[in-house]
C-alpha cells in the first residue's frame, strides 16, 4: 500500500483539468484546522472564484446537524470549497446531491467501484458511509452568497479513530490512492459542475443521481425535522427533494434523514 503522503499542493493543481484551473481563486493546503468549512468562513471569497481548502486534520471536524466527523492527521481528504452564487440559497437547491455525483465520477475513474448516493449527502461503499457533504451558506439568504461545501472521504481511517464512528462506514484501505490524486479528481469535476450550476440547477444531475439511488423503491422512514413519514422512496425530483410514496400521495421532502430501520 501507498505510505503516508503529505497533501501536495503543487500535484493537486498540476492535476486539475483546464476548466477547473480557470476558476480556481485562493488555494490553501493548512496543517491542522478547527475544520476547513469554519477556516473558509473566516475567509473573504475572491469575486467570481473558488476558494480551496485542504487539510492534514480536522479538530472539530463536523457533519449535518453539527455531528463530529472523525478526522485523524494524514489519513483521509477534508476539503472545502467557497463558490459565489447571486441568488442565494433558492439557487442551490439539490447542490448536496450533484456534489456526490461528481465525487463518485472522481472516484470512478480512480478505480474505485461499488458506489451508491443517499439522499441527500452520503457516499456509501458496501453499505458502510464512504463520504459526506456538509453545504453552508456565507451572506445572503435571498442575494448574494457564498456556499461553503466541504467534504471528507474516508481513504484510510485509522482503527483509533473508528472507534469514535457510530454508523458503518468504508475506506478505501483496499486501493493505493494518493490523496492529492484524489482531491485533484475531484475538484476537476466539482468546480465545473459549480460553473454552471447557477444556472442550470440539480436537474441536468437527476439521472446520474438516481442511477446511484441506495434507496430506490426502498421502504424508508424519514426522521427529523418535522413528523416522522413513511413510505416508499420514489426518487429524486429536478429540484433535489426526495420523492415519497405515501398512504396519502407522493410527497416531496425537503429536509431530514433517510431511514431504513424498522421501515416495513
Amino acid at each position: 500500500m501507498r505510505s503516508e503522503q503529505l497533501l501536495d499542493e503543487a500535484r493537486i493543481r498540476a492535476g486539475l483539468d483546464a476548466d477547473a484551473r480557470s476558476v480556481v481563486g485562493e488555494f490553501v493546503v493548512l496543517d491542522s484546522v478547527d475544520s476547513t468549512n469554519a477556516e473558509l468562513m473566516r475567509r473573504s471569497g475572491p469575486p467570481g472564484r473558488a476558494q480551496i481548502c485542504l487539510a492534514e486534520q480536522q479538530t472539530a471536524g463536523r457533519g449535518r446537524r453539527g455531528r463530529p466527523w472523525q478526522s485523524p492527521p494524514g489519513s483521509n481528504l477534508y476539503m472545502s470549497v467557497s463558490w459565489p452564487f447571486e441568488s442565494g440559497a433558492e439557487a442551490m437547491a439539490g447542490l448536496s446531491l450533484a456534489v456526490g455525483v461528481a465525487l463518485c465520477d472522481a472516484l470512478e475513474t480512480l478505480g474505485v467501484g461499488g458506489l451508491a448516493l443517499k439522499w441527500p449527502n452520503d457516499v456509501l461503499r458496501g453499505g458502510g458511509k464512504l463520504a459526506g457533504t456538509l453545504i453552508e451558506l456565507h451572506g445572503d439568504v435571498s442575494g448574494p452568497c457564498r456556499s461553503i461545501i466541504g467534504t471528507g472521504v474516508n481513504v484510510r481511517m485509522p482503527a483509533e479513530a473508528a472507534r469514535g464512528i457510530d454508523q458503518a462506514w468504508a475506506d478505501l484501505a483496499d486501493h493505493d490512492l494518493c490523496r492529492s490524486e484524489l482531491a485533484a479528481a475531484f475538484l476537476s469535476r466539482l468546480l465545473p459542475m459549480l460553473l454552471g450550476f447557477a444556472a442550470a440547477g440539480f436537474a441536468p444531475w437527476r439521472e446520474r443521481w438516481q442511477a446511484r439511488n441506495v434507496h430506490a423503491g426502498a421502504s424508508v422512514r424519514i426522521v427529523g425535522p418535522g413528523p416522522e413519514l413513511a413510505g416508499t422512496a420514489a426518487g429524486v425530483d429536478e429540484r433535489g427533494a426526495l420523492l415519497l410514496q405515501t398512504a396519502s400521495g407522493l410527497r416531496a421532502i425537503h429536509a431530514g434523514e433517510v431511514s431504513l430501520r424498522n421501515a416495513s
